[in-house]
């Protein structure tokens, strides 16, 4: 069954099995097309099979993996002996290319690139570049542009594939090519490389370094790659993880999930100080104890609705400094709505059910104030720790359900204290 599957389905095999199968299986592929499906895995599940294998293997293995973008991947991802028997087995100009490649991290646009590319000179004719293309037995995949450099092999346009099959051979590239694709800087983050193809739709882009000289091509499939493990990492970072395997082993998880409920529980006890402060207030209205999660709940979640708009938004590149300050206004008036429709349907509830028209009173002024509270911090959570360096993704949720709870137990129980005093 394993034969007469495509490379691409049987990584898919592997990704979705438990460690011990994924280990049976690939004890089962085909040594001539295991170099082929770990150009399809994730470079952490690449590391774990090649793990129990013997240094040898795990060099002609690699030897054989043709696309230096994904060899540069899997290296990244293992201990530098090995990394340097491979290099050390390639041919001298495979060695500077993927050396080229190490030089940047992987989350660059120069880890992301592939140097398989094809430029020419901007004098040349249409018929030259048609003959120097049939000299290849194949061009590079995903090719919809010919690079345009000048003698210093700096990047000055494309000539794109739809213009040259059509355009008249006596012409010369420059005739013909285009200017308006702007480079990507090899050291530009891949998310924003993902947010330059998706505005602009495009199929594949140069990478120039800082002196503008042409160093590779991006393409669309590394792009797809890099929107979904983006994507995963905003929704694990979420729910505070970092691991992505759903099948790793019981102590990797426990390690990856930890660090996060220590922190929560850090901030559950700050939450239970201040609930303690309020002890003579909660003794002598005990109803208080019965309302008090329905305000730390409704706060923690209108903030999470806030948080998760703004750290969307700053992932697509939308908000700026310029347009923060509109956003922030938006969500308190947001904030404020909700808390006066919400408010009146709580007081009246609780009016009734503990026949005080104080309590409901309090609940309602409390759900306003903590409502407000939280549109405000799921706005300003995110950019602060952005401005910091932290992945708001990550530590947002901890920080706004700690704010959420502090500012609904103090604004419920400290009305509640004044107004029953």
């Amino acid at each position: 069954m394993l034969d007469i599957l495509k490379p691409a389905d049987i990584a898919a095999l592997l990704e979705s099995s438990p460690p011990h199968e994924r280990g049976v299986i690939w004890n089962l592929i085909d040594s001539s097309r295991q170099s082929e499906i770990l150009q399809e895995l994730n470079e952490e599940r690449v590391s774990d099979l090649l793990a129990d294998l013997p240094e040898n293997e795990i060099i002609q293995l690699l030897d054989n993996v043709e696309a230096d973008d994904d060899l540069t991947d899997i290296l990244q991802q293992l201990p530098d002996t090995i990394t340097r028997e491979v290099l050390h087995s390639m041919d001298h100009q495979d060695r500077a290319r993927v050396e080229n490649l190490l030089a940047y991290d992987e989350n660059t646009a120069g880890g992301l690139m592939d140097t398989e590319i094809i430029s020419v000179r901007a004098s040349v004719s249409i018929d030259v570049v048609l003959r120097y293309l049939r000299r290849h037995d194949e061009i590079p995949t995903m090719t919809d542009n010919i690079f345009i450099v000048n003698r210093f092999n700096q990047y000055i346009g494309t000539l794109p594939l739809r213009k040259l099959l059509v355009s008249e051979t006596g012409l010369t590239v420059r005739d013909v090519m285009e200017t308006d694709t702007d480079p990507i800087n090899a050291d530009m983050h891949d998310s924003d490389v993902a947010a330059i193809f998706a505005r602009y739709d495009l199929v594949s882009a140069p990478v120039v370094d800082d002196q503008g000289q042409l160093l590779g091509r991006i393409t669309i499939d590394d792009v797809v790659d890099v929107i979904i493990e983006d994507a995963d990492q905003s929704l694990l970072g979420m729910a505070g993880l970092s691991d992505d395997d759903t099948f790793a082993p019981i102590v990797t998880t426990v390690k990856s999930r930890t660090l996060w409920l220590g922190a929560n529980l850090f901030t559950a006890f700050i939450a239970s100080a201040v609930i303690n402060i309020f002890e003579d207030t909660l003794e002598k209205v005990i109803a208080l104890a019965v309302l008090m999660p329905i305000v730390a709940s409704m706060g923690g979640v209108a903030g999470s609705q806030t948080l998760t708009v703004v750290i969307r938004s700053m992932a697509q590149g939308h908000i700026i400094e310029s347009n923060q300050r509109w956003l922030l206004m938006r969500e308190v008036g947001v904030g404020i709505a909700n808390g006066l429709i919400w408010s009146g349907v709580v007081a009246i509830a609780a009016a009734a059910m503990f026949n005080d028209t104080t309590l409901g009173f309090i609940i309602a002024l409390a759900l306003i104030i903590n409502l407000i509270s939280a549109a405000l911090a799921g706005a300003t959570i995110p950019m602060t720790l952005k401005r910091f360096g932290i992945d708001p993704a990550i530590a947002g949720t901890v920080i706004l359900t700690t704010v959420t709870d502090v500012v609904g137990f103090v604004s419920f129980l400290g009305l509640a204290t004044i107004f029953y005093a």
